[in-house]
């Protein structure tokens, strides 16, 4: 696996690395990017062996929101025959591993993930990624982290868990901060077996009945916002760090004949912020959340439309100068330099802990000229 495959002829000053979910952790957590979400329902297997989803480089098959109650049976039969006809298709040599995304599953409640990983096998397991926990707190998360290294251990095979941030108690103001310090002690002993931590932005709107239009972001939303910014505050700071990934765009406009503006600015982030028209209003707002997103310290996002994957993996690249700047930081010991490009101070010490991020970044989803390769990057698929 490796991303950006929809754009095999773009040269990147250093191409992405291949990952699998053997990859170490410490890289891994970076690599995920646009993960889809997808009903467990839903019969995707089609698109997997004919390779119709070439930017896809994680998937969660859901069986909690996106899933009707009486239809979590159906669900959960279409899963396991997915796991089936994949490992079958691998094991006789007519799809290869390296052709599958990360693969998790979103359980319903801690009752049906026990359940449903009952029904699993070594060959199925060595399929999947891992589990993502739904509404995620002090309540839940030590039955689900528990139960994950059980499964772990059984089947001597790693299994990774994405807890989702998106609980009443995180939600509002005078519980947010006693319950995401339980949340922190209650991961601690699980460290190792976490990939990345979600957030539920649209569960934390629907607590205050509000949605964010096409026109702005998630980060207009001020009770959403203040969330967001305790969450990272708890979860990303120095000596905690988790790879926090961002919350989902709702909006798409699947026009397969939507185009590029003739003339583009050089710079995203300010043609983004002119609101210069680029692609359509919702590929451009998912674009201005994105890039919000990042500044934030977020990397990459749920995404509920195959047509986001290439925009939010794309944004995701490092610059050359980001590059430079983060190896001159990590290879000084300290003081005050003059960064490379000769237009900014990069200062050790305060900067290293940003500098070690990018080089992350940059194993994942590769180094590319300047702010102009992100429109060559996703121009690709978009002309």
């Amino acid at each position: 696996m490796k991303h950006h495959q929809y754009n095999t002829g773009f040269k990147f000053v250093h191409n992405p690395i291949d990952f699998n979910k053997y990859t170490d952790r410490e890289v891994l957590q970076y690599c995920l990017g646009a993960t889809l979400y997808m009903p467990g329902k839903k019969d995707i297997l089609p698109a997997i062996f004919n390779k119709k989803l070439l930017g896809l480089t994680s998937m969660v098959l859901d069986f909690e929101d996106a899933i009707a109650k009486e239809d979590l049976s159906l669900a959960e039969e279409n899963v396991y025959n997915f796991l089936e006809s994949i490992a079958d298709a691998i094991s006789k040599g007519r799809f290869s591993d390296d052709d599958l995304p990360l693969l998790f599953l979103r359980v319903r409640n801690i009752n049906q993930f026990v359940s449903f990983s009952e029904k699993l096998s070594l060959k199925h397991v060595q399929i999947l990624a891992g589990f993502v926990f739904p509404k995620f707190s002090t309540k839940n998360g030590d039955l689900f982290l528990s139960h994950l290294k059980y499964l772990n251990e059984y089947f001597g095979e790693i299994l990774y868990g994405m807890p989702i941030l998106e609980s009443s108690e995180i939600a509002y103001k005078e519980s947010r901060a006693a319950e995401l310090e339980g949340v922190m002690k209650l991961m601690k002993p699980y460290r190792e077996l976490i990939v990345n931590v979600r957030v539920g932005a649209t569960d934390i709107s629907s607590k205050f009945a509000v949605r964010r239009g096409i026109d702005y972001s998630i980060y207009d939303i001020l009770m959403v916002r203040d969330c967001l910014a305790d969450i990272l505050n708890y979860l990303s700071r120095e000596g905690e760090e988790y790879v926090l990934s961002a919350p989902v765009w709702e909006y798409f406009l699947a026009d397969k004949g939507m185009k590029f503006q003739e003339t583009i600015d050089t710079n995203i982030h300010t043609s983004l912020l002119r609101r210069n028209l680029i692609v359509d209003e919702a590929i451009d707002g998912l674009l201005r959340e994105v890039i919000i997103d990042k500044a934030n310290g977020f990397v990459g996002k749920t995404i509920i439309h195959p047509s986001h994957l290439k925009y939010v993996n794309a944004i995701q690249c490092v610059t050359e100068e980001e590059y430079e700047d983060a190896l001159q930081i990590v290879s000084t010991s300290g003081g005050v330099i003059k960064s490379s490009k000769s237009n900014k101070m990069n200062e050790i010490n305060p900067h290293k802990n940003w500098a070690k991020k990018i080089l992350l970044r940059a194993k994942a989803y590769g180094v590319i000229e300047n702010e102009a390769s992100y429109f060559k990057l996703f121009l690709k698929q978009a002309d």
